[in-house]
């Protein structure tokens, strides 16, 4: 199961995670205020920024990346994937019913 690790500005991180969940792209979006420093065309930049940490399937995992670029308000967004090693076999079954399924 992976999670996919997003920043995103804090105006942003609401909307982005309601709609992943609300589309099923992902089952459980958890956001973690946070602030980045970064380079950006040459420049060192410092903003506040909020973490996403996205639970979803292997299956779904290409589709909610296109989807994080399409809603995502940068050029280039911060999407990285964890994957567990080992997960609850009750969360998992819980996060394999909510993603990918039709509405």
């Amino acid at each position: 199961m992976p999670t996919v690790f997003v920043t995103v500005p804090p105006e942003d991180a609401a909307s982005l995670a309601e709609q992943l969940v609300e589309e099923q792209y992902a089952a459980c979006v958890n956001r973690v205020p946070c602030r980045s420093t970064y380079r950006w065309n040459g420049e060192v930049h410092t903003d506040d920024e909020e973490i996403l940490l996205i639970k979803t399937t292997d299956g779904e995992y290409e589709a909610a990346t296109e989807r994080i670029a399409e809603l995502h308000p940068h050029d280039v967004p911060a999407v990285e994937r964890f994957d567990a090693a080992d997960v609850a076999a009750d969360f998992a079954d819980w996060l394999a019913g909510c993603v990918g399924q039709t509405a």
